[in-house]
């Protein structure tokens, strides 16, 4: 490694998961995430992000600036910390440069931002936690229904008459799902019925901060194309001048946003030590 390469790596830690990555002047070594299960949150850090060095063949010491975002406090060894939406912000951006709205759909809430060229947040809109228009409301539903996260999004584009959701409310939108399933609705219906009713709560967030162009979706539910469609055919619905685009590792936006982040404090701190 050359003496001027400089090495940063971000955690974003969240409720469910711990998101690493690492980066080399900017170009992504390692992207890795490690579900909690239950298991002591600490403990489930420290093993990410020693995974994540062996994966890219690196010691602690060759990482000049560690960052975190997230619940990031409980990474006793950072350097850093930044704010989640500053750190999705950056990793929306560097994902798909054209980006002037990021759409981060966690574990707990939804949060929209418009952001200008340069990934500054310009504004921003987040929704309650009990809101049902999380990640964790939908691996309830996906765990009542006796399917896997991985299914919900393919299930979900093969539904034929969706059957929507009446309340915000996570608690008795998880009502709603227990009756659909006694009256026999198709699991793909209300799925898609989900789908449909959180994307219409996520467009208003979008309107509410003034997104315009292109929207990227981040976060533990960009992966999934069912939620990415409906959130599509809401948008068109709505006649919004809104591009909706995903990115195959939009999951870790977070933690390589705020890696990137790192990066460049690293090199604002060393210009200033030099001068």
């Amino acid at each position: 490694m050359s003496a001027e390469a400089v090495i940063a790596a971000g955690m974003d830690v969240g409720s469910s998961a711990v998101k690493t990555a690492i980066v080399r002047d900017e170009q992504v070594m390692v992207l890795r995430t490690d579900r909690v299960r239950r298991r002591e949150l600490r403990k489930v850090i420290d093993e990410s992000y020693e995974a994540a060095l062996e994966e890219a063949g690196i010691a602690r010491h060759q990482v000049d600036y560690l960052a975190t975002t997230g619940e990031g406090d409980l990474v006793d060894y950072r350097r850093g910390h930044f704010y989640g939406m500053t750190a999705h912000a950056r990793g929306a951006a560097f994902f798909i440069p054209q980006t002037r709205a990021v759409l981060d759909i966690g574990a707990l809430h939804a949060r929209a931002m418009k952001i200008d060229e340069r990934s500054k947040v310009l504004a921003n809109r987040m929704t309650s936690q009990c809101a049902s228009g999380s990640g964790q409301f939908l691996e309830n539903i996906a765990r009542y229904l006796g399917i896997t996260l991985e299914d919900v999004g393919p299930l979900s584009l093969s539904a034929t008459n969706p059957e929507m959701v009446s309340s915000i409310c996570a608690v008795l939108a998880e009502t709603d799902v227990i009756n659909m399933v006694s009256r026999g609705i198709k699991t793909a219906d209300i799925l898609k019925g989900i789908h449909l009713s959180m994307a219409g709560r996520y467009v208003k967030l979008l309107r509410a901060v003034g997104a315009e162009g292109t929207v990227t979706i981040t976060g533990g539910l960009a992966a999934d194309v069912g939620l990415i469609e409906a959130l599509q055919e809401k948008i068109a619905e709505d006649k919004l001048a809104l591009d909706v685009r995903t990115d195959a590792r939009s999951i870790y936006a977070g933690a390589l946003g705020a890696a990137l982040w790192g990066a460049f404090r690293h090199g604002v701190l060393a210009r200033r030590s030099a001068a």
